[in-house]
């Protein structure tokens, strides 16, 4: 230094005295580095983007439906395969001799859903393999020969009566079978099937109990 020479420190505009930094200086808290990332990402100061959403699992088995039947979707299939044919007899039977025009019309309805419906799952049967289709279930608890003897020997005007009577607990048996497999049934295919024909069934056995033969 130049003997004489004085030097004088300007002091920066707003800066702290040199003498107090130390005291008005807080050390600032280390952030955890994911703290410090996301605030960085959040601001857009990240030199790379923010990483993508990881991609979305896939289905686990439970949710995935390969077509696949289990032991008791066969036996739901098998059963209603059984119910759905005396269906059928049943409209057969009344098809011709019925006087009210809504229970015709039902009755028409009836065969097309069903005759549709047993295609589908003989079709499924077929595909389970021939252990599925080698027994046949027996008609315990849906409509016996005797309900149909009423139904062919009714007079004129009683066919509607009976049909209603045969008809509306034959319906109700199968909502009942249907409704079972919703928390038995595995396949979802077989399951939607049977939600199908539980909400049919029921909507059908109400319609019924509404035409003036039910009332009599």
């Amino acid at each position: 230094m130049v003997p004489g020479l004085t030097v004088r420190v300007r002091p920066v505009p707003g800066a702290p005295h040199p003498a107090t930094r130390q005291r008005t200086e807080n050390p600032v808290p280390r952030l955890p580095a994911v703290v410090l990332l996301a605030a960085l990402l959040t601001a857009g100061c990240a030199d790379q983007p923010a990483p993508p959403p990881p991609a979305a699992s896939p289905p686990s088995s439970a949710a995935a439906d390969d077509g696949a039947v289990s032991g008791v979707d066969v036996l739901f299939l098998t059963m209603m395969v059984a119910h759905t044919e005396q269906t059928l007899e049943i409209a057969r039977l009344g098809r011709g001799r019925v006087a009210d025009g809504e229970l015709r019309m039902l009755v028409a309805a009836i065969e097309v859903t069903e005759t549709d419906e047993l295609a589908t799952m003989r079709g499924w049967l077929r595909d389970a393999g021939p252990a599925a289709t080698a027994h046949r279930h027996d008609h315990a608890g849906h409509a016996d020969a005797g309900d149909l003897a009423r139904l062919r020997t009714a007079a004129a005007g009683e066919v509607d009566e009976v049909l209603l009577d045969v008809l509306t607990a034959h319906q109700k048996a199968g909502a009942d079978l249907a409704r079972a497999h919703l928390d038995a049934g595995t396949s979802q295919r077989v399951r939607e099937l049977a939600r199908r024909i539980e909400r049919s069934r029921t909507a059908q056995v109400e319609l019924m109990a509404g035409l003036p033969a039910a009332r009599r």
